[in-house]
């Protein structure tokens, strides 16, 4: 099936150089370009009023278009037909304005001069989360589905194993790679995350909790954009407030982020509730973290059992992450694999203290040192999991999750869940 295309510039070079390398995309289906944000509006009203199908797969839309800026002509689009996914053509592809195009409900950003490869991979990009969201809006579910995001987990297999400091660092590779990122902090009673990066925040997940329409402008209301660029979705301050959040409503939250970013990382913390639970069981990928200790490796094999019994996710399908290792230590990863039954990640996080420890204290554990070990293996591991591309020096060794059946496989969901 071709993908519809609709491109909107506001001069005719513009015009001419996008519908020319679109009518050269493979599959690709160009409509009539349109030179304003009112005819787009009204384009879109037209297709629409006939059904979501006949809407667009993707808008690209060329940051001189007018009278309505770029940026505010992409939330209005993007609040009015989320079905249509809106890529921007700009000469800025700076980090702050992709920030900004992703806040107002951007699919994706292709930089000027327009190349073939780029604006290609954009538009498959899109066009697959477009197709993703019209599958279940035609079953009648939420706009907010989950096709363009990556959900990756991370849980601690008992407090201070460094659950948070691999979520964090995860999220920031990700995000590092180009790839718009958000982390949750669904550790609700006692989460971390806005410690470890130094932020005072108003709003948190709990805002979200009651919302029955999370609406690309209310979910942008509530998610906190750092100094590092990184978007965060923060836990209550008050740690009773994370009562409010039930496991219908961290299912909702977790689709609505995975709608407006390709990942969204989530720190799950060390107890798990209901919501928690819920966003393990929807994951794409769910990580448990154990230190190379008795206590820890006792306390993955509960979680990885309690997991299976409450039918969240089976041992087969979580990924032990091996922090604090040493090659000293009696007791090995190969062995955690066959004590847990789970999949092993074949980057194991060297036990560094002294490179962390004033990171941790600062509250600035996004500047660790780039040539530190263990930020080295964090980002590593980002590349294992298909989060970040890997350093090259990394990649030799490291291309799958190890584990008793290969590489982890991905979502899988009970009957009746997520």
């Amino acid at each position: 099936m071709a993908t519809r295309i609709l491109p909107a510039a506001g001069d005719a070079d513009a015009v001419r150089s996008i519908t020319t390398l679109l009518s050269q995309l493979p599959d690709a289906e160009p409509l009539a370009p349109v030179v304003d944000s009112t005819q787009l509006l009204d384009a879109l009203a037209r297709l629409a009023a006939e059904s979501v199908d006949e809407l667009p797969e993707v808008v690209v839309v060329h940051e001189r278009i007018g009278p309505v800026p770029a940026l505010e002509l992409i939330r209005d689009v993007a609040l009015r037909f989320p079905a249509a996914g809106v890529v921007l053509v700009t000469s800025d592809p700076g980090p702050g304005l992709f920030q900004a195009a992703m806040d107002y409900g951007a699919r994706g950003l292709v930089a000027l001069p327009l190349g073939y490869e780029e604006l290609a991979s954009r538009v498959q990009a899109v066009a697959q989360w477009s197709a993703g969201v019209r599958r279940h809006l035609g079953s009648g579910g939420d706009v907010f589905t989950g096709a363009g995001g990556t959900v990756v987990t991370v849980s601690g297999a008992k407090g201070g194993v460094g659950a948070t400091l691999i979520a964090v660092q995860l999220a920031l590779a990700a995000q590092a790679s180009g790839r718009s990122t958000v982390l949750l902090d669904m550790d609700l009673q006692t989460g971390d995350v806005a410690s470890f990066l130094d932020v005072q925040f108003r709003r948190s997940v709990a805002d979200l909790a009651a919302i029955n329409d999370i609406s690309p402008r209310v979910l942008a209301d509530a998610v906190f954009r750092h100094d590092s660029g990184l978007a965060l979705l923060l836990a209550p301050g008050e740690g009773e407030r994370g009562e409010e959040v039930t496991d219908r409503a961290a299912r909702q939250i977790v689709a609505a982020l995975r709608s407006r970013y390709e990942v969204v990382v989530v720190d799950c913390g060390a107890q798990l509730g209901g919501a928690g639970a819920a966003v393990v069981e929807v994951a794409d990928t769910a990580l448990l973290v154990t230190t190379p200790d008795v206590v820890a490796v006792r306390g993955a094999k509960r979680a990885v059992r309690m997991w299976d019994r409450l039918q969240i996710r089976k041992a087969e399908e979580t990924t032990v992450v091996v922090n604090r290792h040493t090659r000293s230590a009696e007791i090995q990863p190969p062995l955690i694999r066959r004590i847990t039954g789970t999949a092993l990640a074949a980057t194991a996080v060297p036990a560094n203290f002294k490179e962390l420890q004033a990171a941790v204290d600062a509250g600035r554990v996004h500047e660790l040192d780039a040539k530190g070990a263990v930020k080295q293996a964090l980002w590593a591991l980002a590349g294992e999991l298909g989060l970040a591309g890997a350093p090259e020096s990394d990649r030799k060794g490291h291309g799958r999750l190890r584990g008793d059946r290969g590489s982890v496989s991905l979502r899988r969901r009970r009957d009746g869940g997520g």
